[in-house]
């Protein structure tokens, strides 16, 4: 992953950010030396939410094939989401 500083940032601007991705498909932004946050294109960011929404249509499916799951009314369903909120506090 590409390192563009704060302060390269500041001076650069944006430039900075495209020279960062050019070959890369994220790249990171260091302040004071320690990396702070990562940027990237508009399409690997969709990229990366639509994996994860995959990951999780997988995962429920999983949970339904082994039986993990509660068959209930909206109205049960409500009901036992107060109880657990009870508990909780």
């Amino acid at each position: 992953m590409q390192i563009v500083s704060a302060n390269e940032l500041k001076t650069a601007g944006l430039a900075a950010i495209s020279r960062a991705l050019q070959n890369e498909r994220e790249a990171g932004v260091s302040v004071r030396g320690h990396l702070r946050y990562v940027v990237m294109e508009t399409v690997e960011f969709q990229r990366l939410r639509d994996l994860e929404l995959e990951l999780a249509l997988l995962e429920a499916r999983a949970e339904v094939v082994a039986g993990r799951f509660v068959e209930e009314s909206a109205e049960a369903h409500l009901d036992r989401l107060d109880a657990l909120a009870a508990e909780l506090s």
